[in-house]
């Protein structure tokens, strides 16, 4: 079963100790997922204001850059794990949460193979 942990946050990144130190965690915490065989994939994003919008119009494709939203937190970046249940995603994401200090996002994805 795979679940896509997102993790949220805003564009307060400063580089302080505990940002750095967060960093450090999930990068360890990567590392174990990936030697345990249930890291699918994992990414940090650019700020939302480094991001773009993409649409077709009349057969004409529109880039407006960003930000794009009034929201406080944006998506900063994502875990993808393979995993054998629910439990073990929830565990996943809690640790997760416990590492960024905030709120996490689980969701099972469909339609995978």
């Amino acid at each position: 079963m795979k679940y896509l942990v997102l993790i949220y946050g805003d564009d307060s990144w400063t580089g302080s100790a505990a940002d750095l130190l967060a960093v450090r965690e999930l990068t360890a915490y990567k590392g174990e997922l990936a030697a345990s065989g249930e890291l699918a994939s994992s990414e940090g994003l650019t700020l939302p204001g480094e991001g773009r919008v993409v649409r077709i119009r009349d057969g004409v494709r529109v880039v407006t850059d960003g930000p794009f939203g009034e929201a406080k937190e944006q998506l900063a970046g994502f875990f993808l794990v393979d995993v054998t249940d629910d439990e073990r995603a929830q565990q996943i994401a809690g640790r997760v949460s416990a590492i960024v200090g905030d709120r996490v996002e689980l969701r099972e994805t469909v339609l995978s193979t």
